[in-house]
């Protein structure tokens, strides 16, 4: 296996910085130039193997999941994606010989640098170490000022919606579970592969009242945003867009439940006044994104509307052992039967 300063040379050092990056990898750090007018918008994310992605995923698909996860955070704010940084540390060991090694470090890069054209994202620095899998990803987008979209601004009367379609995340872990490996199934692209929202973000600057991804699931990511903006929640549960194949893959009731707690959808979870509710649509429909509203922003704390048996989503650190509902610590547990 190449040492760490050949291993970013080879797959990791752009054939040219990207936009606006004065000095990219391959220093002590980068150098940026920002655009004068606009917010800079950061955030970290860390993928974990047999927490975030199983251990035998696609090394591709590991380096798409990787940045696309972490892209979603600026889409939930509305920012354009300008840079990014990567800290992968790698488990050699497992790697298996050089050959092996270098295959799955091609893919890997593959995934991610692919994923960094398609949104004009910036690979402009990060790290490689020896350990236990993971990868950190620092992303780095602009907005125009005053406008970014955050999670304090619902307010009663509210329409709730989502972009896209639900349940795809768990519903491809649950496969993936079973033995299914073709990534070419939807529910499990959805759930190795997933599409980063930042078209629709920015369309919806202005628009919307709040927003974020949803990552940890409808219920638990709808709680920030009722939390930050001092609001309840009424969900109309027959109206939730559920992703392709969801029902005949799980049966009806635990695909009602993937899609209201399973997690790694990564679409937009947004409010937005009834009067915005057209132009809202108008906005998405050039990108093909639809926006179904599922419920409304009410005074009375909580959510109504939801069956009681269903978790609310996935934390950190909180046992997840009596939920239907596959999650990340499911799959540890799926490992060791």
């Amino acid at each position: 296996m190449l040492a760490e300063f050949d291993l970013i040379h080879r797959y990791f050092t752009p054939h040219t910085p990207g936009q606006r990056v004065a000095l990219g990898v391959g220093d002590d750090a980068a150098l940026l130039t920002p655009v004068a007018g606009q917010q800079l918008v950061v955030s970290v994310d860390t993928s974990v193997v047999d927490v975030h992605f199983p251990a035998q995923a696609p090394a591709r698909a590991i380096g798409h999941r990787a940045l696309a996860v972490a892209l979603s955070d600026l889409a939930a704010m509305g920012a354009d994606a300008r840079w990014c940084f990567m800290a992968l540390t790698l488990d050699q060991s497992r790697l298996g010989d050089d050959a092996t090694a270098n295959a799955w470090l091609q893919a890997y890069a593959q995934g991610f640098l692919t994923l960094c054209e398609q949104h004009e994202t910036a690979l402009a620095g990060g790290d490689v170490t020896s350990g236990t899998l993971s990868i950190g990803v620092t992303v780095m987008g602009e907005v125009p000022s005053g406008e970014a979209l955050t999670r304090s601004g619902a307010t009663v009367g509210d329409i709730i919606a989502v972009t896209g379609a639900l349940g795809g995340g768990g519903g491809g872990l649950a496969l993936w579970q079973q033995g299914e490996r073709d990534l070419s199934h939807p529910l499990l692209a959805r759930y190795l592969l997933p599409t980063p929202r930042l078209a629709a973000g920015r369309a919806l600057r202005g628009i919307a009242s709040s927003a974020l991804d949803i990552s940890d699931g409808l219920l638990a990511d709808l709680g920030h945003i009722r939390e930050a903006s001092g609001v309840g929640a009424a969900l109309d549960t027959e109206s939730l867009p559920l992703a392709e194949g969801l029902k005949e893959a799980l049966g009806s009731e635990k695909a009602l439940k993937a899609a209201l707690s399973g997690g790694d959808d990564y679409e937009l979870l947004v409010t937005l006044p009834p009067a915005r509710w057209r132009q809202a649509q108008a906005a998405l429909e050039p990108l093909g994104v639809a926006l179904t509203a599922i419920g409304h922003c009410v005074e009375a704390p909580g959510v109504s509307g939801v069956p009681a048996e269903v978790k609310t989503g996935w934390q950190h650190f909180v046992e997840h052992v009596s939920s239907d509902t596959p999650s990340p610590s499911r799959r540890r547990e799926k490992r060791h039967e």
